[in-house]
Formats: C-alpha cells, sequence, structure tokens
C-alpha cells in the first residue's frame, strides 16, 4: 500500500470528517496554536527588532539570542515546561514563542538597519520625529522583508504546534501521535498531509498580505 492510498482512504473516510475528533475541529485547533504563538512571537519580536533596527544599537546582542534560542530543541523544552509547570496550553506556547521570536525579531532588525540612508536623513532634515521616521519612512521600506521573517516563524510554527499532541491536546498532530500508537499509518499519513496543506495555505496567506500591504513601488524594487 502506497502513500497515495493511505491518503485517499483517510480522507473518504466519513468518520474523520466530523465528530470531537473529526477533521474540521483538529484542523481548527491547530490554525488556533499557530496564530495565538505566531501573535505572541510578534508582540515581542517586532517592536525589539524595530527599535534596535531604527537606533543601531543590539545588533551583536540580537544575534546571539537567536542562535541561542535556535539550538534549543523544541520537544526539550516543552518536556521542561510541562515538568514545571503541568499540563495546559501554556507549556506548549513556550517552545512555539521561542521558536518563532528569533526569525521575526532579527528579520525585523535586518530590514530596518538595510534602508536606504538617504530618505532616513532626509526625513531628518526635515524635523520629523523619530517614531515618524519608523513609521513612515522605514518600516514601508522594510515591510517587505519583515513579512518574510513573519512567513518563516509562522511556517516553523504550524509544522512544530503538532507537539500539543504530546500532552494530550488537540490539532492536527493529534492524528500523528494517535496513528502510530495505534499504528494506524493512515491517519499518520493523513494528519501529516493536512499540516503540510496548512503549511502550503500559510505561504498563500502571507503572498496575499504582501500584495496587499507592500507599496507596487517597494515590491517591484
Amino acid at each position: 500500500m502506497n502513500v497515495l492510498h493511505f491518503v485517499n482512504a483517510f480522507f473518504s473516510d466519513g468518520a474523520h470528517w466530523q465528530g470531537y475528533d473529526g477533521i474540521p475541529q483538529r484542523f481548527w485547533e491547530h490554525v488556533q496554536y499557530s496564530v495565538l504563538a505566531l501573535a505572541v512571537a510578534s508582540a515581542i519580536g517586532l517592536p525589539v527588532g524595530l527599535l534596535t533596527g531604527h537606533t543601531g544599537r543590539g545588533g551583536n546582542a540580537l544575534a546571539l539570542i537567536a542562535n541561542a534560542a535556535r539550538a534549543l530543541p523544541s520537544f526539550g523544552l516543552l518536556v521542561l515546561a510541562v515538568l514545571l509547570i503541568g499540563f495546559g496550553l501554556l507549556p506548549v506556547m513556550i517552545p512555539l514563542v521561542v521558536l518563532a521570536v528569533p526569525p521575526v525579531l532579527v528579520t525585523t532588525y535586518e530590514a530596518v538597519r538595510s534602508v536606504d540612508p538617504a530618505p532616513v536623513d532626509a526625513a531628518r532634515g526635515m524635523g520629523m520625529h523619530e517614531s515618524r521616521i519608523l513609521f513612515h519612512v522605514e518600516l514601508p521600506v522594510a515591510l517587505p522583508l519583515i513579512l518574510s521573517g513573519l512567513r518563516s516563524a509562522a511556517i516553523q510554527i504550524v509544522s512544530t504546534a503538532t507537539i500539543a499532541a504530546y500532552v494530550s491536546l488537540g490539532g492536527l498532530g493529534r492524528y500523528i501521535i494517535d496513528g502510530l500508537y495505534q499504528r494506524d499509518y493512515e491517519k499518520v499519513v493523513g494528519g501529516a498531509t493536512l499540516v503540510a496543506a496548512l503549511a502550503l495555505a500559510t505561504l498563500a496567506l502571507f503572498w496575499a498580505a504582501g500584495r496587499l500591504t507592500v507599496s507596487p513601488g517597494v515590491r517591484r524594487r
């Protein structure tokens, strides 16, 4: 039996489309975990990246922190968080946020630092406040690269949020974990296919966001 057979058998089974263990419910749970983790990571990484990028201070510290965070194993963090905090959503959010902050923070910093200094100096010469320079001059030019950092973080979160199933939560990882335990490879392949589909949908969403929010002139450049 090949992978395509498992995929067809999983999605053609009506039992997988209803109830608390149905695809719509598990898909929605996975989206909730992913959106929450990305929102928290963005709330941490974007302001710090914008501020340090605008001032030019803290670049070395950011690189050090990012490299250290990337070296931390997500599953190891999950186990440690469960031992310290107990079961629940918070222990799942910790490794997902730690995973997502570095690409958001570092990419935002690099995006702002890469803005052509000429318009920034011209804005200062006109007497613009530093906050207006950041949000009206630097941010629109840096936005494509910032979105790429958010996209990278979102894809990593979507792929890693399956670990929620290890602590008895839901999400698409439930199919993978339960399928391995039950030796139901149809369920394992179906769950992996759904995670891949959600990752592709996330890519499409960020592409659409870029088309809507990035200035055509910046996009062409």
